[in-house]
């Protein structure tokens, strides 16, 4: 945001600066703003001609005498008001002995109207010294004669600056970084007004006292249908008005800060916009059918073709200023063509409002503009400024078109905004602030900020009056309570004036429920870290087409941004695993090619379209997955190295799943999904809360990925639901245990998961584990057959087993093998 120094001096008296003083006003007033929290990002000097014209005088010229050497070229001196004129060589036919005239002199940069800027030095023409140039109007940028040099009338003294003679004043603009939630400054009436509290300095406003209407024309009929979108409007009629070219203190007020003139209707409108903070429109009266406006939401299939020349296609959620018959403007946002001002018109209608921030904020983001109104209409503009913002722009398009102010400003504001009112403690307000000041001086800075303090209670609990109430004007929309108060005296108070403490300390501490899942989720995170995995974040978003490269997602089920970045972040994931295979993609493309890798997580789907009952439009719920791919111990010359297994991938699932449980939970086959070439699950309460296997080279060559890659994927969200906290004991066993080995013939298609459900099945009592330590396929066993060789561990917790006990259970386990699997046993 642009503010002009000499605009901003309008309303306020800048400080002035000392003559010893090394900074100048504009340093001065951009670091108090910057104090109270208007960043000032830049300061730059605004100048008419650029250059200002520094180092070119009035001079006159004393003598002038034909060049010796060169027919075309004189010899004069000049008088600049120096100790000695100055010789100049010039060649322009019109120079001659007593003239006033324009002389840049040594040094001086001049920027011509064409050509490449250039710098005056002290130089020798066909012989002759020359010192300085006596300057025709193109060569200071004054315009395209190039005729002969300018010759004044005028008696002001010898050296007086070309500025001054042509009335070029330079200004200074600030560069303000303006936070979202301080639409209140967007101006430089704002501005000033904080400069107000700073300095506690009164504030000047353009007086409207001269607003006289004379009731020429009827006034325009306003209704209102959309209240809530817009709680006031306003509308004055102007006639005899004369469109045309702006006078030039209002073209270079706007040109100061970046605005490009227009016409003198339009120019006032900009100019109390940036000035006061409010955001006009004039519209062509006689383009307005029935002399009547409607505020109202759009109607379905309704257009408008705005001032840009483009059609828009309006929806029931746009509002817009109509007539009787058709939409004139986008409210708050941009005009009608049809309804603009142009060069014949001669009566307008001024619209001067207060509409809803989030319905403008609507219309401008579903059309895709942002101007100036809708910047400070989103933001919240001032409900009480529109009679006032009216009136002063009525008297200025007098001033500048000539206009009659026919009617008086029709004002429509069915529901007053009241000011916020809400109890401030001085015990609460000094805590939050770290510095305890007098209470007049917290009043004070209140009230030079606009904010009345009402009341005071009349005993708080300390035995003395600690609260007061303040109201708060309704354009100021961030200050709604406590700690808003508390933010703006300290920006005023200065927050280098806050005493440091001498060790950091705090007088307050907000209670923090304990959140169990937290703990659990860092708990296993450690677990997982200390078995040599890393954790990884990863983006929510990811490209909806993945979707497609497995049966266990799908595009119906994706949940689409509606104003996507890029197409890669078009889709809430509906699983961990992509984005973490593209992390995965990443690091072997960086030569680390070695990974064990976690991510906890929330994944994102919609319905399933074809279930039976639906009980939400979308699904949301919390994963933890495991990635591992390359080597799982690296070589070293104690040892060669050893490649990822999917065994070794699911020690870490079955220490996580021991860990939610308490149990080892058996697993099961893995079937029904794509994205794995084979894998198991595991089961709790019937629920599957666990996939895990190899994924398909397909899958991770889609995914950039070419070596082998183990996932695992866990549904945290419902294991954290069944986790007891209560941490359950069992004595150790006081007997030992006795291993005994089998050697199995099994069909081929037996699974050991099949083996070891059927013995666990038999011997529920005294077998306590059974691992396979071997398993052999050879032409010797007979087609289709494979040998498990199996250990099996029995222990009582009542006494030693006997060997009877022993033989007895393992007879017991050989014929159920035999007879559910068909197990021949090999001696």
């Amino acid at each position: 945001m642009k503010i002009s120094l000499k605009w901003l001096s309008d309303y306020i008296a800048l400080p002035q600066v000392p003559s010893d003083n090394a900074q100048t006003t504009a340093e001065i007033v951009a670091h108090q703003l910057t104090q109270a929290g208007l960043e000032v990002e830049g300061i730059e000097t605004v100048e008419q001609i650029k250059g200002g014209l520094k180092g070119v005088v009035v001079g006159q010229v004393l003598t002038c005498d034909r060049h010796p050497n060169a027919d075309k070229l004189s010899v004069t001196t000049v008088d600049v008001g120096g100790e000695v004129p100055l010789a100049i060589v010039c060649g322009a036919p019109n120079v001659a002995a007593g003239q006033k005239v324009l002389v840049a002199t040594e040094g001086a940069l001049l920027y011509p109207s064409e050509g490449e800027p250039f710098t005056i030095k002290k130089s020798k023409i066909r012989g002759e010294a020359s010192q300085g140039m006596i300057c025709a109007e193109d060569e200071l940028g004054l315009g395209a004669s190039h005729a002969g040099i300018m010759v004044l009338d005028t008696d002001l003294p010898n050296g007086t600056p070309a500025a001054t003679y042509l009335g070029l004043d330079s200004d200074t603009v600030l560069e303000i970084g303006l936070t979202p939630n301080r639409a209140d400054a967007a101006s430089h009436y704002g501005v000033a007004r904080d400069l107000k509290a700073i300095l506690n300095l009164p504030i000047t406003k353009p007086s409207a006292a001269k607003f006289i209407a004379d009731g020429s024309a009827l006034p325009v009929s306003v209704q209102i249908e959309a209240v809530e979108a817009c709680p006031r409007y306003t509308a004055t009629v102007l006639t005899n008005v004369k469109v045309g070219p702006s006078p030039k203190w209002l073209q270079q007020r706007l040109g100061a800060i970046g605005v490009n003139s227009i016409n003198n209707v339009v120019d006032v409108t900009n100019y109390v916009l940036h000035g006061l903070g409010q955001p006009l429109h004039a519209f062509d009266l006689s383009k307005v059918r029935g002399r009547a406006i409607n505020v109202r939401f759009a109607q379905e299939g309704e257009t408008l073709v705005t001032l840009d020349g483009t059609e828009r296609k309006l929806n029931v959620h746009n509002l817009v200023i109509a007539d009787e018959a058709h939409p004139l403007a986008i409210a708050g946002v941009f005009g009608g063509l049809a309804s603009g001002v142009t060069e014949s018109t001669t009566e307008i209608l001024l619209e001067s409002a207060y509409f809803s921030p989030a319905v403008v904020r609507k219309s401008a983001q579903v059309h895709g503009l942002k101007t100036d109104a809708s910047y400070l209409f989103e933001r919240g503009t001032d409900p009480n400024m529109p009679v006032y913002a009216a009136q002063v722009a009525a008297l200025l398009l007098q001033e500048v078109t000539g206009a009659t102010i026919a009617t008086e400003v029709n004002d429509v504001y069915p529901a007053p905004i009241p000011d916020t009112e809400f109890r401030v403690s001085y015990t609460k307000l000094f805590r939050l602030m770290g510095v305890t000041l007098e209470r007049e001086q917290v009043h004070q800075i209140l009230r030079n900020l606009d904010i009345l303090v009402q009341e005071d209670s009349e005993y708080g609990h300390l035995g003395f009056a600690d609260e007061f109430v303040v109201s708060v004007p309704a354009y100021r929309v961030d200050v709604t309570r406590l700690a808003d108060i508390a933010e703006e005296v300290l920006r005023i108070y200065g927050l280098d004036n806050i005493p440091l403490k001498p060790y950091p300390s705090a007088s307050y501490l907000a209670p923090q429920p304990i959140n169990e899942n937290d703990k659990l989720q860092f708990r296993t995170g450690a677990q997982l870290a200390a078995m040599g995995w890393q954790e990884m974040i990863n983006n929510s978003l990811g490209n909806p087409a993945l979707a497609e490269l497995t049966t266990t997602q799908g595009l119906v089920r994706n949940v689409l941004m509606l104003n996507a970045l890029s197409e890669d972040l078009a889709a809430m994931r509906q699983s961990l695993l992509f984005n973490g295979l593209a992390s995965v993609a990443h690091n072997i493309n960086r030569q680390q090619r070695n990974l064990q890798l976690f991510e906890f997580g929330k994944v994102y789907r919609l319905q399933d379209p074809e279930a039976e009952v639906v009980t939400k439009r979308y699904e949301e719920k919390w994963q933890l997955a495991l990635w591992s791919t390359g080597q799982a111990v690296p070589e070293t010359w104690q040892a060669a190295s050893q490649d990822q297994t999917y065994f070794l991938h699911r020690q870490a699932v079955q220490a996580v799943l021991f860990r939610l449980t308490g149990q080892t939970i058996v697993p099961q086959a893995l079937v029904g999904d794509d994205r794995f070439a084979y894998g198991q699950q595991w089961l709790f309460n019937k629920q599957v809360v666990c996939k895990a296997g190899m994924l398909t080279p397909k899958l991770a060559k889609a995914n950039g990925v070419k070596q082998t890659v183990f996932y695992a994927e866990i549904d945290w969200q419902y294991l954290i639901k069944k986790y007891k906290t209560g941490l359950q004991a069992q004595e150790v066993p006081k007997f030992p245990a006795v291993r005994r080995d089998l050697s199995l013939v099994l069909d081929r298609a037996v699974t050991y998961d099949q083996v070891r459900q059927v013995a666990l099945k038999t011997e529920r009592k005294l077998l306590t584990d059974l691992n396979v330590f071997s398993v052999y396929e050879g032409a010797n066993l007979g087609e289709g057959k494979k040998s498990y060789a199996i250990a099996f561990t029995l222990q009582s917790a009542e006494a030693t087993l006997t060997d009877q006990q022993i033989d007895g259970t393992m007879t017991k386990l050989m014929q159920a093998l035999g007879k559910e699997l068909g197990a021949e046993i090999r001696s």
